[in-house]
């Protein structure tokens, strides 16, 4: 690159006067020549660690990035971030940090680029709060970025079914309920995880890599492949040479997160049946980035946008199956034909979408199920439905593919916390029409805001998933299917309703209405307010407690700044 070409980068102060020849020193340490301090720097963030599959692949990719930005004139300087495994935390104590670790991954992200003066970043993540973290801290740098997802693992298999870690939940639920034997349990436990990769369907991390491939932010394509398959590292290569063109030309992530983008990215996730947590991540990152967007934004595009993909949890593939059958790019192609996706939005190869997706074609390829034609959608309008009603008077959200019974009015079996609803679970407390609460396990109450994978997977292995429903402040798993409500806000530690509902009362739930209903009159619900108390804090000290004292509603993305 030339001289003139790196006048506007950040890191071009270090060659300016004599002052800044210690820095220079320190740099030509780490391996700058005299001919490096022109270059552009280029922060690479590697979520690498063996602490999950989701991210034990990583670090091949951030050296192949590496290998490519230099050859494209930048001087690439590697550091990590941290992931949090929220299949191996989950239904214990520490899956409170997993929330938690979002902030943490994009702090750390921004902390060290702009400490260094890093002229762009490329961040390889994998596991679900790699991604919106990276989202976060790229909207508030604003500096040039690209985002390479670690990619997807393979599904497992068992007598000729597909598993993925989801089924290991189910198959607790199962066991517990004498469907099957302690031997078939440790079959599928042995056999739903075989490799590299974050879970297989389209769950969080698959939902989100998805949701920034349609805004712009990731090549196409990437955010379905297999981790353990070549094209992932050669994207991974492709993308460090569109973020150094990108820094070149400066393309901001501003020009790219605008609405059009959020407005894609939420179209996209209603297309493919994503994950709850979707909802949330957005609002977070449409935070850092400045753009108005609530979670009423999310109902207008459902009631717009059907859901085409069959993807597990609630449909037959897995997202391997998705990647062969087009991907992303075609479903974005889908909604493109039919006005619900805004071409003209830019991209970070310097191409707009309408353009990128000009050789794709207009209907799904033959001979494939997991895409379905516009005019044979699995469902007419998209999954994830915003509820409202005296239960939950900024919203809930809930996921309602696959659900037989979209509307339910039964007792409410309240809990205090997961732990407490599992063992009623499992202990086979739980009956036919019940309307289970989950409560204290929002994003103070919690704090951290824990997913319900453990509870909702042994509904479904017990055998009601179609008669039970469940209500929480907390989230959900992108692995959970059935009627549920999560994010149900306000929470109950800041005195939400959800706080004052008593065992017994009943509630319905309505899917179609969009409504959660306690019914009880406002006169007793001010009377319960009234003489409820805020429990004391869970913790006192460390990250959790800190995280409690700052963090918003979920209505609002749970977001600490």
């Amino acid at each position: 690159m030339a001289d003139t070409e790196s006048q506007n980068y950040r890191s071009r102060t270090i060659t300016q006067g004599v002052q800044r020849t210690p820095n220079r020193a320190m740099l030509r340490a780490v391996g700058f020549g005299d001919g490096d301090f022109t270059k552009p720097i280029v922060g690479v963030a590697s979520a690498y660690s063996t602490i999950t599959p989701c991210n034990i692949g990583l670090k091949d990719l951030a050296e192949r990035a590496v290998d490519a930005l230099r050859s494209a004139g930048t001087m690439p300087q590697i550091f990590g971030t941290i992931t949090v495994s929220d299949g191996i935390s989950m239904g214990t104590e520490g899956m409170k940090y997993s929330l938690v670790s979002r902030e943490v991954i994009a702090d750390s992200i921004e902390t060290a680029c702009n400490a260094q003066s890093m002229d762009g970043v490329l961040v390889v993540g994998g596991c679900d709060k790699n991604i919106p973290g990276a989202m976060i801290a790229i909207a508030r740098m604003n500096i040039p970025a690209v985002f390479v997802y670690g990619g997807t693992t393979k599904p497992g298999h068992l007598r000729g079914k597909d598993l993925t870690v989801v089924s290991a939940f189910e198959a607790v639920g199962e066991f517990s309920a004498s469907k099957i034997s302690e031997s078939e349990l440790m079959d599928v436990e042995r056999s739903c995880c075989p490799g590299a990769g974050s879970c297989g369907g389209m769950f969080t991390a698959n939902t989100m890599s998805s949701a920034v491939e349609a805004m712009g932010l990731s090549l196409m394509y990437s955010s379905t492949m297999a981790a353990e398959d070549a094209e992932k590292s050669d994207s991974s290569a492709r993308s460090a040479e569109v973020l150094a063109r990108a820094i070149r030309n400066r393309i901001l992530p501003s020009q790219i997160l605008t609405r059009h983008a959020f407005e894609n990215a939420i179209a996209v996730v209603m297309a493919i049946g994503g994950s709850t947590n979707a909802v949330l991540h957005l609002l977070a990152i449409a935070h850092a980035a400045g753009v108005p967007l609530s979670i009423d934004d999310f109902e207008s595009i459902r009631a717009r946008v059907p859901v085409l993909c069959d993807l597990k949890p609630s449909g037959r593939f897995v997202v391997t199956d998705f990647h062969r059958a087009g991907g992303i790019p075609q479903v974005m192609k889908m909604l493109l034909a039919h006005g619900v996706l805004h071409g003209s939005a830019l991209t970070v190869t310097g191409e707009t979408v309408e353009k990128l997706l000009g050789n794709v074609p207009d209907r799904p390829q033959s001979g494939q199920e997991v895409i379905r034609p516009w005019e044979n959608p699995l469902y007419n309008e998209g999954h994830l439905a915003v509820l409202k009603g005296n239960l939950a008077t900024e919203g809930g959200v809930a996921k309602i593919t696959g659900v037989k019974q979209p509307s339910i009015t039964g007792p409410a079996c309240v809990f205090d916390s997961e732990e407490a609803c599992l063992g009623a679970i499992l202990e086979g407390k739980i009956k036919k029409g019940d309307v289970i609460v989950i409560r204290y396990e929002g994003p103070r109450g919690g704090p951290g805001m824990r997913e319900m994978l453990a509870p909702t997977s042994a509904i479904i292995g017990a055998g009601l998933g179609d008669s039970v429903a469940l209500i929480t402040d907390g989230r959900f798993s992108g692995g959970t299917y059935g009627l549920v409500v999560g994010h149900v806000a306000p929470e109950a530690y800041v005195g939400g309703a959800i706080a004052l509902v008593r065992e017994g009362d009943m509630i319905t739930i309505d899917a179609r209405k969009r409504v959660l209903h306690l019914d009880v009159s406002e006169a007793e619900l001010k009377k319960r307010k009234d003489a409820w108390v805020q429990p004391e804090p869970r913790y006192r000290r460390g990250v959790l407690a800190k995280y409690a004292r700052q963090v918003s509603s979920s209505s609002t993305g749970a977001v600490t700044d």
